[in-house]
């Protein structure tokens, strides 16, 4: 009998059950609602805290100070002082409204303390990523957008460095895959294509969400690959080696180097925007300061950079669902597995509707529908039977 790839696509989306995809549209729906929602609280708090003159209070009492002390400790003020007054918001978008779905068993004082170390860390990050950027106001005048790429690039780079060792376990304990044939699978596959075995990671990701997952963080020697525990408890030993597949390929084709390039690009592209349009708003929202260079001013420079961020989420967005498409095509390539590559897939549908209308795809989401990742696996399925697995190399 011949091999339909639509058809067994269908089967693979209609086997969630109506409730199941009724479900995922509305919690999909809600959330790129919120994103919305999200700048309309930045804009009140931007209000706010204008109104208040909060970063001019915070510059006046440091009159006596350094100008590089007093525009970290401004910048640090108004980080605090903004995440505080969005904490509502922030417990009710990442924690409620995921805890309504089902989608996390998180306690709230655990994200609380988590929220608590995150706010530290971006206020420390941001404080001096922002004094970086004063500096370059500073010293370069009109043009300095034109240089922001290049300071852009070496931050994210620090921040990619230091992510897997420094930041990321103190919100999750990573370890060695447990000795079994998960273990065992994993690290022939990483041996294919000369991953280092301490570079492959299982992460306890159910402490914050029962999302399906697995990520690939880090660059150079601190780069991994790590599994989330959900997925090790959700997975077939299949489903493990397709997904495992699939992050080796964003390890192996370097994705992390192009989002570093493409992030230093949509920088300046943001900061040129931002700096023509900043004095406008400060007018317009009654700020005392309209000069972009003055940290004074930040407040009005978050707002600005904050809607030319969502207005470039189609841009980033469909950047990242490129390669997500090569990651899908190196674990086929891998491991000839479309089906465990498909059930993998399906697992994912609860919280990122699996079809969605294609201007909904483009706009907002970060990885290809469900739907379009399944209908490729089935049509690689046609066209490679079972058996063994093609060679893997770095241009599937």
């Amino acid at each position: 009998m011949a091999f339909h790839p639509e058809a067994a696509t269908k089967a693979y989306i209609d086997g969630l059950g109506a409730e199941a995809l009724a479900k995922s549209a509305a919690y999909t729906a809600s959330s790129e609602w919120m994103i919305l929602g999200g700048l309309i609280v930045t804009l009140v708090i931007t209000v706010i805290l204008v109104r208040l003159k909060l970063t001019d209070r915070i510059w006046a009492r440091l009159e006596r100070r350094g100008w590089a002390l007093r525009t970290v400790l401004t910048v640090a003020g108004f980080s605090v002082a903004s995440t505080l007054l969005s904490l509502p918001w922030t417990i009710y978008s990442d924690w409620w409204h995921e805890k309504s779905y089902g989608l996390t068993s998180q306690q709230l004082g655990d994200f609380l303390s988590q929220g608590a170390i995150a706010m530290t860390i971006s206020t420390v990050m941001g404080s001096l990523f922002l004094l970086g950027v004063y500096a370059l106001m500073r010293r370069t005048g009109r043009r300095w957008w034109l240089w922001s790429a290049g300071f852009a690039a070496a931050a994210v780079s620090v921040m990619l460095l230091l992510a897997p060792t420094l930041i990321e376990p103190l919100f999750n304990r990573y370890q060695p895959i447990p000795e079994g044939p998960v273990r065992e699978a994993v690290l022939e596959m990483a041996k294919q294509v000369d991953i280092p075995e301490d570079r492959i990671f299982i992460y306890d990701g159910s402490r914050q969400s029962n999302n399906f997952t697995a990520n690939v963080s880090g660059i150079g020697s601190a780069a991994r690959i790590a599994i989330s525990d959900v997925a090790l408890k959700q997975a077939s030993l299949d489903e493990v080696r397709a997904v495992t597949g699939h992050e080796i390929g964003h390890y192996v084709l370097g994705h992390v180097w192009r989002s570093v390039g493409v992030l230093s690009v949509l920088v300046v592209v943001l900061f040129f925007l931002a700096d023509r349009l900043h004095p406008r708003l400060a007018r317009a929202l009654g700020s005392p300061t309209t000069e972009i260079s003055d940290p004074r001013g930040l407040p009005v420079l978050m707002l600005v950079l904050s809607i030319l961020g969502t207005l470039a989420m189609p841009v980033t967005n469909s950047l990242t669902r490129i390669g997500e498409s090569e990651a899908d095509a190196y674990s086929l390539q891998m491991v000839n597995l479309p089906d465990a590559l498909a059930g993998a897939l399906v697992k994912t549908a609860e919280y990122r509707y699996p079809r969605p209308h294609p201007l909904q795809e483009m706009l907002f989401y970060t990885h290809p529908s469900v739907e379009r990742r399944v209908r490729r696996a089935m049509e690689w399925k046609a066209k490679h039977p079972a058996g063994k697995p093609p060679v893997a190399n770095a241009n599937p």
